[in-house]
């Protein structure tokens, strides 16, 4: 079996660090393993977990990584890493048990570059219970394949990764000017540069998510602002799921400033989203306690606020900044980036 790097960008991470490792260190992979934690300036407990866990098994290493950024991290993490098989995972996820078996196993067959799968939501409490329900239901997340599940097959990004360091040397790593989507962006010169990602449902992993409404807006509005950074650096990449958040923003602000100002009729829109989202938390929660379920339709509607709200206010200032950054994709055979 190939020898295998794990990388870890990690920051205020102390709830789920330990776990996360230990489904790291305890998979069913008969390769030599390494794992490099990328520590950004955290404010909890996380550099001291990451001391032990560094004292308590020698597979286990960290680097700093003072901008606190994922991308920076990403990349400290691999240079300081050494095989030839580089598997991407959060402080916050649980990989299963055959997960990088399966991954090596994956890039052997397909030829792919990357590989990634499912990230399958899992809550320890209602509310988080809840946001996992919207996050792992079309109604909360569209047709995005690594939320819900799908096919087999080439895709145009995947969830965290498995790659040949070969790959990820070539293209320079990541872009750290994407602070968000740069797994997007790094995907993009791979396949541009004429190598193949692969989805598939075989791969899962175990995602904890945010624990409170202001924590889940705050990662959506993110993830709509640099989603729209994403379209303005690669058009023709938006699509209808993309813009559904931002038009059904647009579409309720309306409707209530209609509805105080013109006529009552107004309030139909808000009053009619709020229909939507009830009625399809009732299948998204099913085999949840009433607790969860009831906040459901809270959680979906922070999502999509946060995210159209995020899309409609990302500045072309930072679009033109990341375009600018633009790095060319490297295709095999061409030196590797410096």
């Amino acid at each position: 079996m190939q020898p295998v790097s794990v990388i870890m960008p990690v920051l205020n991470e102390e709830r789920y660090l330990r776990t996360s490792v230990r489904h790291i260190l305890e998979q069913e992979y008969d390769g030599e393993l390494e794992v490099v934690i990328a520590l950004g300036p955290s404010t909890d407990r996380t550099d001291e977990i990451a001391a032990e866990l560094v004292r308590e098994d020698p597979r286990v290493t960290t680097v700093p990584n003072p901008t606190g950024r994922t991308p920076a991290a990403l990349n400290a993490a691999i240079e300081a890493s050494r095989h030839p098989i580089v598997v991407r995972v959060d402080g916050h996820g649980m990989l299963s048990p055959d997960y990088i078996a399966t991954a090596v196993r994956l890039l052997e067959e397909t030829g792919a570059q990357n590989v990634g799968g499912v990230m399958h939501a899992e809550g320890e409490n209602a509310w988080e219970e809840a946001v996992a329900a919207a996050m792992t239901s079309r109604i909360g997340v569209g047709n995005a394949a690594f939320h819900t599940g799908g096919e087999a097959g080439p895709a145009e990004t995947v969830y965290l990764g498995v790659f040949r360091r070969e790959a990820l040397e070539r293209q320079g790593g990541y872009n750290v000017e994407f602070v968000r989507a740069q797994d997007w962006e790094l995907n993009f010169r791979i396949r541009e540069a004429g190598g193949l990602i692969w989805f598939s449902p075989e791969l899962r992993v175990q995602y904890r998510p945010r624990p409170s409404v202001r924590a889940l807006a705050k990662q959506y509005k993110d993830y709509g602002r640099w989603r729209h950074v994403v379209a303005r650096y690669h058009r023709g990449s938006i699509n209808l799921r993309y813009l559904a958040p931002p038009a059904a923003v647009c579409a309720i602000a309306a409707g209530v400033v209609v509805g105080a100002a013109v006529t009552p009729l107004g309030f139909v829109v808000p009053a009619g989203y709020l229909a939507a989202i009830t009625a399809g938390s009732v299948p998204a929660g099913k085999g949840l306690s009433l607790k969860a379920r009831l906040r459901i339709p809270v959680a979906l509607a922070t999502m999509h606020m946060a995210w159209g709200y995020g899309f409609l206010t990302s500045p072309r200032s930072l679009a033109r900044k990341v375009v600018a950054s633009r790095r060319p994709a490297v295709p095999a055979g061409e030196p590797e980036t410096a």
